[in-house]
């Protein structure tokens, strides 16, 4: 056998495999965002959280072991086969190493589904459903700012302690609104309250009279909206005129955030009950990273946007730490590694993916006891991580020893 093939062979050998230790593939480490930037949830991590990602890769020096970190960013519509062909073309042609936020669930199940195929890492802070920990976990994937078991037992668990016992709720026909649903009346029958009924409507409807005459002639004390995004915001504009409110029913706003909030406006929110894993005015470094984000967005950030900063920087963080951006070698030091940033204090990845931290129930202030531009919360409490997000062996996750 002649020499030359010999080394023909290595050489295909060696570009065969999997980069080793020390070593970053491509010579460069590339991170896309992939969420809704056009429609019902553009402002609820959209542009913003692109630019929380490359605030991240700021921070972090713009280099990891030696190579550059790139961002790259696509609107997915909310629809699974266009996030699918994005994230395909990106993992196949593009040498993306890791897919991040993917706000819409059944977005986040089929890329996450797909990045299980190619053994990519992807990293979720958009999506809310506990089917990404639970049976449709994979050793890759990674739940990150919240989850639809964080806000049942915060914003609904609180409503219940306050004498909200009987619900009913107006829900958004997919996957995340199926999981906050279920997850809010399980919480609510085990605390002895009832579920009065429920309705399903498309997302990104405009008109929700229907829905509310329905929801307010059940006569259920309190009305637990399961969706988010603009549709919140309508939900809740509309269920101000038709007076739902003044006449003694109490609105749930399970998935609310900042960016609603303001995009609502405090004399249509005030009141509203929600719960966020992030608020800009909670501490000093939180502050921090908000004014920072203020300057380049002319806007302070909510917890997705937060959470997604917190996502980059942890895996860039986990490649440095690992000496390698190989899928294996990252997803170990992900789950190993505890999470401290602006996002949060000891946090930490449980072996379903799903990364367990500190949430905070708060209130939305009256018009006249906001002092500034964006002070739009009163503190409640806080739920430990513990208590907010279910324990690994309670997910069905088939990759949990029992």
């Amino acid at each position: 056998m002649k020499a030359s093939y010999l080394v023909s062979v290595a050489l295909l050998a060696a570009t065969a495999m999997p980069a080793a230790a020390g070593e970053i593939s491509d010579g460069k480490v590339k991170i896309g965002i992939l969420n809704d930037q056009s429609g019902v949830y553009a402002d609820f991590g959209g542009k913003w959280s692109v630019e929380a990602a490359k605030m991240a890769v700021e921070d972090f020096g713009g280099k990891v072991q030696g190579a550059p970190i790139e961002i790259i960013s696509a609107d997915h519509q909310n629809k699974p086969d266009i996030a699918s062909n994005i994230a395909r073309q990106w993992y196949d042609t593009e040498q993306v190493d890791a897919i991040m936020e993917l706000t819409t669930s059944s977005v986040a199940l089929a890329v996450q589904g797909l990045s299980k195929e190619k053994k990519k890492i992807d990293i979720v802070t958009g999506a809310a459903s506990t089917d990404l920990t639970g049976k449709q976990c994979s050793p890759y994937g990674f739940h990150w700012a919240y989850d639809t078991h964080s806000q049942a037992v915060g914003t609904g668990g609180a409503l219940v302690q306050q004498g909200g016992d009987s619900w009913y709720f107006i829900t958004v026909d997919y996957a995340f609104g199926y999981s906050l649903e279920e997850q809010t009346a399980k919480l609510v029958k085990a605390s002895g309250g009832k579920v009065q009924g429920e309705v399903r409507y498309p997302l990104g409807s405009t008109d929700y009279s229907s829905f509310l005459l329905q929801a307010q002639s059940s006569g259920a004390k309190v009305i637990g909206l399961a969706n988010a995004g603009l549709d919140t915001s309508n939900s809740i504009k509309q269920a101000a005129e038709f007076g739902i409110v003044a006449g003694g029913q109490r609105l749930a706003a399970l998935l609310f955030t900042l960016a609603e909030v303001h995009g609502l406006g405090l004399q249509a929110a005030q009141g509203v009950v929600l719960t966020e894993g992030y608020y800009w005015d909670r501490d000093d470094k939180s502050r921090d990273f908000a004014d920072r984000f203020f300057k380049r967005t002319n806007r302070m950030p909510n917890m997705i946007q937060a959470g997604t900063y917190s996502a980059v920087t942890q895996y860039l963080k986990a490649i440095d730490k690992a000496g390698t951006d190989e899928t294996e070698a990252v997803a170990k030091q992900l789950h190993e590694m505890p999470v401290n940033d602006v996002f949060t204090a000891n946090g930490k990845v449980q072996a379903d993916g799903s990364m367990v931290h500190d949430m905070y129930l708060y209130q939305v202030k009256k018009p006249e006891e906001s002092k500034k531009n964006w002070d739009y919360y009163t503190y409640l409490a806080t739920i430990p991580g513990d208590k907010a997000f279910m324990k690994a062996e309670e997910s069905g996750c088939p990759l949990v020893t029992k």
